[in-house]
């Protein structure tokens, strides 16, 4: 959701060129940049424009060899091939760094499988320098189920 604080009117908003809604949730936003485009329907403020940066990635993955799940990777970074995923157990400890365009991370560490838990990934990646958003990062988990 989008959400306004210290704001009286009354919005609608818009999610690239789509239309106009009433509500401040979109669902089934694609990764990748987007623009939300914010009025009041009274014209009492400007339109305001708001860049996004959606990120899917999946929440678990199980390296069993059955070939479903056995590796983990954020692919929907593919428009960022300098992108750069760090990956550390629950205790901060680096585990690996991968890359989008990579074969992803296999659950293992020194050749040694890790055990089920969450593990803690922080991804940095190019903002849109020619619209004023430097390098940026993002931090989130997932989960290793064996």
């Amino acid at each position: 959701p989008i959400n306004i604080t210290n704001g009286e009117g009354t919005y609608q908003f818009q999610l690239d060129d789509g239309p106009f809604q009433d509500s401040n949730v979109f669902h089934d936003v694609v990764s990748g940049d987007h623009v939300v485009t914010i009025l009041d329907i009274y014209g009492n403020c400007g339109v305001y424009e708001l860049p996004i940066f959606v990120l899917k990635y999946p929440k678990f993955f199980t390296p069993n060899g059955d070939g479903i799940n056995d590796t983990w990777n954020i692919v929907n970074l593919f428009n960022q091939p300098d992108a750069k995923i760090n990956v550390f157990d629950r205790f901060g400890k680096f585990i690996i760094q991968i890359a989008p365009s990579g074969n992803g991370w296999d659950g293992t560490y020194n050749n040694s499988q890790l055990p089920s838990t969450d593990y803690w990934f922080v991804i940095y990646y190019k903002g849109r320098e020619s619209e004023g958003y430097p390098n940026k990062e993002f931090k989130a988990h997932f989960s290793l189920k064996r």
